[in-house]
């Protein structure tokens, strides 16, 4: 009788430490503060974004440029402070839980939105996927030019490809893939977010110092209000298509609405997990933007008209190149956990929709446990294995095909920003807040709307029109 007792006592004391691992929906227990979200916003929105933001104030000039920045972060912070009061449904505080953007527009609209949702957010995921391989295979590219220039001169044609890299990334990325989810890459969005403060602050003292120095040319840096002059720079038809391309790529250095919820659910239950993510937004959205204004406006007053589509890998500045060389390892760190924070909820998604579809299938629902040494016990599921696998090698080979980056980035920031960050945070807040058609809020709700998606169609076609172009002149999986 005492050992049954006993038997029982422990079996208790078992499932009530079981408990404690548990949130109050049965989930694994959150622990995300508002440190850790700020870092995975800062982590997913300073993103290769900033450095071509010289090029994009190059096309806007001192006037459009930097208010078309300002206006992108206060749109998006605005919507980021909607869609974070929605991930609990009805209530913001004590409702059910909505784990993904998905399930947030399911709760909220319903109906073909659900799937629009869907399809403009995964699709906006891979693209991002895409995007970072090229960039940091462009960055790796450049370490080696830097070197390459300083031991043989700036005029050395120092030739290489970016191939060779972009397999380093995907075998980094299939390694790091493994992690099982979101709630396990707060130290990798840390790590992520000091490499991307590295790097901005290294182009930003960069190009303060060649502005002190008077543009590092004899004073010949040449800016102006309107920006790249027609006639002069550019013929008044590319000055239109660059000038829409340069829209898109700002509006791809905000892009973070799209992984904004799925950041927000690894948030601990307290304090609210609304109230912590607008803080997150804030610190994130305010932060990034002083940098973004900064290295914009700064590397225009470097390099001027001139302004490269990436500005620590268009060799504006060649010494000194162990600072250089510093900046771009740190990108293709930053952009290591950066493409983690974009593919996780992606992932997720598709694990989950093969788990409900085929609940019978040991290769896709067993676990593994293996025994790691300095780690200790990691469970192994082949399906994650399988296809996580696949998916890295996929996003390389489309990068290896298509390696364009200003156009590569202007598109994918185009296609996520209306509705992502615009379109489903405002029509979610017109249903929950149940604001009556044509009232002042709804009018001024949709204007802002309207406005975005109009920003949007301009800055996609410019970014067509860019890859095109770049298309037309690029021989794929050619060697350099």
């Amino acid at each position: 009788m005492d050992a049954h007792l006993h038997t029982s006592a422990l079996e208790v004391a078992s499932h009530d430490g079981f408990r404690k691992n548990l949130d109050d929906d049965g989930r694994e227990k959150r622990t995300g503060t508002l440190v850790t979200a700020s870092a995975h916003i800062i982590t997913a929105v300073i993103g290769s974004g900033v450095l071509s933001l010289a090029w994009a104030i190059a096309q806007l000039g001192w006037v459009a440029g930097p208010a078309a920045l300002m206006a992108f972060s206060f749109v998006t912070y605005f919507t980021s402070t909607l869609l974070a009061d929605a991930y609990r449904s009805p209530d913001p505080i004590f409702g059910k839980r909505n784990y993904t953007y998905m399930d947030v527009v399911r709760a909220n609209l319903g109906g073909t939105k659900v799937n629009l949702c869907g399809i403009a957010q995964y699709v906006n995921l891979v693209g991002v996927t895409i995007g970072y391989t090229i960039t940091a295979s462009i960055s790796m590219v450049a370490v080696n030019k830097s070197n390459c220039f300083h031991s043989e001169g700036h005029a050395a044609s120092c030739k290489s490809s970016n191939y060779p890299y972009m397999i380093i990334f995907a075998a980094i990325q299939i390694i790091l893939s493994q992690i099982p989810n979101f709630h396990n890459l707060s130290w990798l969005s840390i790590l992520a977010a000091v490499m991307s403060f590295a790097y901005s602050s290294i182009g930003l003292g960069l190009s303060l110092a060649k502005v002190i120095g008077g543009g590092g040319g004899g004073g010949d840096v040449k800016t102006s209000l309107t920006g790249v002059e027609v006639g002069v720079d550019v013929s008044g038809e590319e000055k239109v298509w660059r000038s829409f391309q340069a829209i898109g790529d700002i509006a791809f250095a905000y892009a973070f609405s799209t992984v904004l919820v799925e950041i927000q659910d690894t948030l601990k239950s307290y304090p609210p997990e609304n109230k912590v993510m607008k803080k997150a937004s804030l610190v994130g959205v305010s932060t990034t933007t002083v940098f973004y204004v900064l290295c914009g406006c700064l590397g225009y007053a470097a390099f001027g008209n001139d302004a490269p589509g990436n500005f620590l890998t268009g060799f504006g500045f060649y010494e000194p190149f162990w600072l250089i060389d510093f900046a771009n390892v740190c990108i293709a760190v930053h952009l290591i956990g950066a493409y983690q924070v974009f593919c996780q909820p992606l992932f997720g998604f598709i694990e989950m929709k093969c788990r409900q579809q085929w609940p019978e299938s040991k290769f896709i629902t067993a676990e593994h446990i293996l025994n790691v040494p300095f780690y200790g016990e990691y469970y192994v599921n082949m399906f994650r294995l399988v296809w996580r696998t696949a998916y890295v090698i996929m996003t390389a080979v489309i990068a290896m095909i298509f390696p364009f980056f200003n156009s590569f980035l202007g598109l994918i920031g185009a296609g996520s920003f209306y509705p992502l960050t615009v379109y489903f945070p405002i029509e979610i807040y017109i249903a929950r807040a149940k604001i009556q058609r044509f009232s002042f809020t709804w009018v001024w709700l949709k204007i802002l709307s309207w406005v975005c998606l109009i920003i949007s169609l301009v800055a996609a076609i410019g970014s067509v029109q860019g890859l095109l172009t770049d298309v037309k002149k690029y021989k794929p999986f050619k060697m350099d």
